[in-house]
């Protein structure tokens, strides 16, 4: 027991420390790379590719909401599109200054009002980020035996290695994914730690968790809605470094971002910054790609995908609250009323 307490009380310090080895890592490249480069970079910019990357954003956004969005109107969760998008926003505003974007859960305590509760909000979640994830490693993986002579990775295992981290998300996903299957391996963890007087509630929560799951064919459509996000995501990518004059195929991007996605899924930083950025230059640089420009793309991309809907966020939810103030006004003028 006290064995079990001095690691926990170890891995809790460790983890409020996790978080800033990326943004070490993240000043490390700008002392190197010299941040007056890379202001006169950014200050090279052309306009126009960025205002193209802007539209892209556009389409990000809707295919982002609708690739969660299939699913949960599949598992019977009521909420119209406008909503979706609201949500979608709001949600990855907490995912944005989040590690690995797990702040993106509290999609499900939104969900709830749709939903009778936060068990099939949650499962949507967990649905959408195993896709998410999945459709990361197939894009990482196809374009990096495409390209494995290239950059190289097949030399290091690190190809060998993702294909065994993908299989192994695969298999459980397919184990989990069964409400049998899941009871039956969760049965210990529920007698043993789950409280008695919360039982009942975790029962509860596992059923509806369970309750409308899609068949595997639908998920099959969720998947490709997933790629298409990320290949929109790259698209950016791709218009923005346009604008800083790296003038590299498409297909580059497509071989190097998706193994950078999944370098920054790691969390030891906030939404990739840093870790992202260093497994962008060490790739990109095979093709003979600046540092700096790399650099200078991969902020300026930050600031298209995720501050400005971030911003976005911010109003979206100053409205809610001010909407939700007016509302509880309301109420509360009627029950002096009566």
């Amino acid at each position: 027991m006290l064995k079990f307490l001095l690691v926990r009380m170890i891995w809790s310090k460790i983890r409020k420390v996790l978080p800033f080895i990326g943004i070490a890592i993240f000043v490390y490249l700008v002392i190197k790379l010299n941040i007056v480069s890379i202001i006169k970079q950014i200050e090279k910019i052309k306009i126009a590719y960025v205002f193209i990357a802007l539209l892209f954003l556009a389409v990000y956004v809707i295919f982002q909401t609708t690739k969660w969005y299939v699913i949960a109107r599949k598992q019977k969760i009521n909420v119209p599109f406008k909503d979706a998008i609201r949500i979608n926003i709001i949600t990855n505003f907490y995912g944005f200054v989040s590690p690995a974007r797990l702040g993106s859960v509290l999609r499900a305590d939104y969900l709830k009002n749709y939903a009778n509760g936060l068990g099939k909000g949650f499962s949507n979640f967990v649905i959408d980020k195993v896709l998410d994830l999945s459709s990361i490693f197939v894009l990482a993986i196809s374009l990096g035996f495409v390209f494995r002579s290239k950059i190289g990775i097949v030399s290091s295992n690190s190809l060998y290695i993702l294909v065994t981290i993908f299989l192994a998300l695969i298999l459980l996903s397919l184990i989990f994914y069964k409400k049998e299957f899941s009871k039956f391996f969760l049965r210990i963890i529920y007698r043993k730690l789950v409280p008695d007087r919360m039982k009942e509630k975790a029962k509860t929560g596992f059923d509806s968790f369970y309750e409308d799951m899609p068949r595997y064919r639908f998920i099959f459509l969720a998947f490709i809605i997933n790629i298409l996000t990320w290949v929109t995501n790259y698209i950016i990518a791709y218009f923005v470094g346009l604008s800083l004059g790296i003038n590299i195929s498409f297909i580059y991007y497509l071989a190097v971002y998706p193994i950078a996605t999944l370098v920054a899924q790691i969390p030891i930083t906030v939404s990739g910054l840093g870790t992202r950025e260093f497994t962008l230059i060490s790739l990109f640089g095979l093709f003979g790609v600046e540092s700096v420009k790399i650099f200078s793309m991969s902020i300026i991309t930050l600031v298209i995908v995720d501050i400005v809907p971030a911003i976005i966020a911010v109003f979206l939810m100053l409205e809610k609250n001010k909407n939700d103030a007016d509302l509880n006004k309301k109420k509360l003028k009627r029950g002096i009323k009566e």
